[in-house]
């Protein structure tokens, strides 16, 4: 069996080897393909494997040899899901990898949003330290516990989420689309409105779609408190974000923290680059070694399940 990897450095940048996957037929791995030369290289493949290379249906007609498509992390939303049904491919995804290490970056972003470490780390070598008494802070410094937390959507992410904020003794508000799934007795449920309204600091979780696209738009900021803060993990097309750079402008609210947007890698012109008390990261929150670990392995199983004609996490 052919197995191509169309962007496969992300996954193993030289820390995390291929072996399991390799082993599994014959093997080519490309670190990194442009649109131009996704044909050229996937033409003999049965097996491909993407993480963020598009395969829309217009490629998937030039695949004639493809029968199993793996998308190298949860979302599957590069591949045409609809067209590889319809060509007899299957699609299956690697569900779960990340959940602890998306939800421990929301606290190290909602921590260096309220106690600001590298901020005042920087000051003492800049020598400030030296210039003040035994101790001084530059910004406000504030404790988690007694803040309100809302999660918007409660997969396993935002579960984990919820249980880190639990044990900052913060009160936990959820929004989720099954309002009556059972909750944790320590979870409260909200309409999307009064979550954000009600919050000190608002966590994104939810998958993304055609209804929620642009959600977090100029009204739903305009309800957040001035103090709040806006932390988005998930997927960057969930947030408006010509609204999201004015409302941090005009200081509407007091800070945001994207590990993801919606053009990646961003634009030189992304009106977020201009925008004030906003913490823009490279989509590193899933990125730990242990989660890439997790994710080669579970990739390895949805191929060596395909090979064995019982696929597993198909979502098409």
């Amino acid at each position: 069996m052919n197995i191509v990897v169309l962007d496969g450095r992300t996954l193993n940048p030289g820390d995390n080897p291929w072996d399991e996957v390799a082993r599994l037929g014959h093997f080519t791995c490309h670190d990194f393909t442009p649109r131009e030369l996704v044909v050229q290289r996937a033409r003999d493949a049965e097996i491909i494997l993407t993480n963020k290379t598009p395969l829309p249906a217009e490629t998937l007609a030039q695949l004639p040899r493809l029968k199993f498509i793996g998308v190298l992390a949860t979302g599957y939303n590069v591949v045409d899901t609809a067209a590889a049904r319809a060509r007899g491919i299957s699609v299956a995804n690697v569900p779960v990898y990340g959940t602890d290490s998306v939800a421990e970056y929301v606290f190290a972003l909602l921590l260096n949003f309220h106690r600001q470490v590298q901020l005042h780390a920087g000051l003492v070598q800049q020598g400030e330290w030296a210039k003040n008494e035994w101790t001084f802070w530059r910004t406000p410094l504030t404790e988690l516990s007694g803040l309100t937390i809302g999660i918007v959507g409660f997969g396993r992410i935002g579960q984990r989420v919820a249980e880190l904020a639990s044990a900052f003794k913060m009160k936990v508000l959820v929004h989720t689309p099954s309002r009556h799934r059972p909750l944790p007795e320590n979870v409260a449920w909200r309409e999307l409105p009064e979550l954000f309204a009600e919050s000190d600091v608002v966590t994104l979780h939810c998958k993304l779609t055609p209804q929620n696209t642009g959600m977090v738009n100029r009204p739903l900021l305009a309800r957040m408190k001035p103090a709040a803060y806006l932390i988005n993990t998930a997927r960057g097309p969930l947030i408006n974000e010509s609204d999201l750079a004015e409302a941090l402008r005009r200081g509407q609210i007091a800070g945001a923290a994207l590990d993801v947007v919606s053009t990646e890698p961003m634009p030189a012109d992304s009106p977020l680059l201009r925008a004030p008390n906003l913490t823009i990261t490279p989509h590193i929150a899933w990125a730990t070694l242990a989660a890439r670990r997790r994710l080669m392995k579970a990739t390895a199983e949805n191929v060596a399940a395909f090979l064995a004609g019982r696929p597993v996490n198909v979502v098409n």
